[in-house]
């Protein structure tokens, strides 16, 4: 099943990305910002946990693409039940809430200063046997998605989104991850999407992350990075990419009485 869904992910990728061969596309660079998040873990047993992701992004000015920051984009928020099947399987299901802000701050004419977004997510994570410092990760994730444009009297949207993710962590200055490690974690993400408004443009996005992080102890750990993405706009041959810096925190703890210890706690 595993392999399968690979090889659908894969297939639509290069399908996508064909459209680069093709005569006449355009590509630009439409934004720049800084997402600041914190991952949170929190284990009740040993079947079940809570997970929840909680992010402040901001884009760059108006007038300046170049700039990172300059206007509110989202409070995203992210909630879910982690159910523990095994050490290299997991799932999560839950809710999201995000607010968008308006492109043009200012604007009450034509723009809502902010809407809001809501979600339902699930998601399977897959944890590969160790090769060597590295391990290996594949999420899957799926998002059903109620949203509308800051335009003034946009009406709610229903769309569908699929991802799959791989990435790694490799511990830099020891054997493995521990208290006091410094690691690096490459990752790349594809993004497509469905529903009645979406018609030329079902690859949302692709996305490459790529950070370095510092275990302070089991339950914190720092992580900061670079994402770049490119996407489909909705004419279906003209795209849009960002760059991205990204800082995060990771919080793990655990409930459970006794002496059982957190692992290190890296996110996803």
């Amino acid at each position: 099943m595993l392999r399968k869904l690979q090889a659908l992910f894969i297939l639509l990728s290069i399908s996508s990305f064909s459209l680069f061969a093709q005569e006449g596309p355009e590509v630009n660079l439409e934004e720049t910002g800084l997402w600041e998040g914190v991952y949170i873990k929190v284990r009740f047993s040993e079947k079940f946990g809570y997970y929840g992701e909680h992010h402040y992004r901001s884009r760059n000015a108006i007038d300046n693409v170049n700039s990172f920051v300059g206007r509110p984009r989202q409070i995203y928020n992210r909630a879910g039940l982690n159910i523990f099947f095994n050490d290299y399987f997991e799932a999560v299901i839950g809710p999201t809430y995000v607010v968008n802000y308006t492109p043009e701050p200012g604007n009450d004419e034509e723009y809502e200063p902010f809407t809001n977004e809501f979600r339902i997510w699930h998601q399977w994570l897959f944890k590969m046997p160790a090769m060597g410092r590295v391990k290996m990760y594949h999420q899957f994730r799926f998002e059903h998605r109620w949203k509308r444009k800051n335009d003034i009297g946009a009406e709610y949207d229903y769309t569908n989104r699929y991802r799959y993710k791989v990435f790694a962590y490799i511990p830099v200055n020891k054997p493995k991850i521990e208290k006091g490690s410094i690691f690096v974690s490459p990752s790349a993400e594809i993004f497509m999407h469905s529903g009645e408004s979406i018609a030329y443009n079902p690859f949302e996005d692709f996305r490459t992350y790529n950070g370095v992080g510092y275990v302070i102890n089991n339950s914190f750990t720092l992580f900061a990075g670079h994402m770049w993405t490119i996407g489909q706009k909705t004419s279906g041959y003209q795209y849009r990419t960002s760059h991205i810096f990204r800082i995060n925190v990771f919080i793990g703890l655990d409930t459970r009485k006794g002496d059982a210890i957190p692992k290190i706690n890296l996110g996803y």
